[in-house]
């Protein structure tokens, strides 16, 4: 069987590059940007893609999440959790004091601004950590690179320092994004949505978070996304616990549908992380002592 085609933020020695080997019977397509890669999935020349979504430090990667939001109709289907250890790294024989330049993904160069701060070095984007970590390679300037350990081995770099990110535990979350299909349902799965408000009057965001909480659904998160409108014009991205053929979800959405926003529907996906296998397992088990229950009293109704 001929592997699906699944594009990333590339060059190789990326986090995305990374993540991407987690999946399987996938071939991995390096590309340049964010947009590029969504971009070929929507056009049909890959398959899948693969993007950072939020950073633990950081936040949300605006360019996924806005191209995702305004820019493509495509469906997460599964989402990839990775730690991420961010060094300094340089070509042999280039000493720490002597960088005038550090080059790095901006999303990789915001986690850990204190350490940037900390050294006389201007500090310079690219497209991607790798990306930084080939111009460094390249160039015979004494540069140095914020990327993996996995790129300085790839073009031949060595670490100047270790773990520069800012604060411990950092964390990104990668979401795979396909054209037309909803992931099936697990037992433990994330909904992610979009809410234009048809029209700006108070309220309306309480009536919204309303809906959810009648139903006793858990938001995950929720963020304020420019509309790229007007100044004072936002929609809001929302994330909760259940799937789309959740019958309290269903409801939910097609109430929020009918009288509150337009809704644009990104994804129902399976939640990762170390608990969610067992959260699946106590949520199967818990369904199953529930359909017993009712069909028990369904079974004591009479037939006349």
């Amino acid at each position: 069987m001929a592997k699906a085609r699944v594009g990333y933020l590339g060059p190789e020695g990326s986090f995305a590059h990374e993540a991407v080997s987690l999946l399987e019977n996938m071939e991995a397509v390096a590309c340049p940007s964010i947009a590029d890669v969504l971009s070929a999935v929507s056009d049909g020349s890959l398959e899948w893609g693969l993007l950072p979504l939020e950073n633990a430090i950081e936040g949300t990667v605006s360019a996924t999440i806005d191209g995702l939001v305004f820019d493509h109709d495509l469906l997460i289907e599964r989402e990839i959790v990775i730690p991420i250890r961010l060094h300094l790294l340089a070509r042999p024989g280039v000493e720490l004091d002597q960088v005038t330049k550090v080059l790095s993904y901006v999303h990789a160069l915001a986690q850990c601004r204190t350490f940037l701060h900390s050294i006389d070095a201007t500090v310079e984007q690219t497209t991607s950590t790798s990306q930084a970590a080939s111009e460094v390679a390249a160039s015979n300037e004494p540069w140095a690179a914020v990327a993996s350990a996995k790129a300085g081995e790839l073009f031949g770099l060595v670490p100047l320092v270790s773990d520069v990110e800012d604060h411990p535990g950092n964390e990104t979350r990668f979401v795979a994004v396909g054209r037309e299909s909803i992931a099936p349902a697990t037992g433990h799965d994330r909904t992610t949505i979009v809410c234009f408000q048809d029209e700006n009057r108070p309220g309306t965001l309480y009536a919204m978070l309303g809906r959810f909480a009648a139903r006793d659904i858990n938001l995950t998160k929720l963020e304020s996304r420019p509309t790229k409108r007007g100044l004072g014009e936002y929609c809001f991205v929302m994330e909760f616990e259940g799937h789309v053929v959740d019958d309290v979800v269903a409801d939910c959405l097609a109430d929020l549908q009918a009288h509150l926003a337009r809704i644009k529907f990104l994804g129902s996906y399976p939640v990762t992380g170390a608990e969610a296998a067992d959260r699946r397992e106590e949520v199967a088990m818990a369904r199953k002592s529930a359909s017993e229950w009712i069909s028990a009293i369904r079974a004591r109704v009479r037939t006349s």
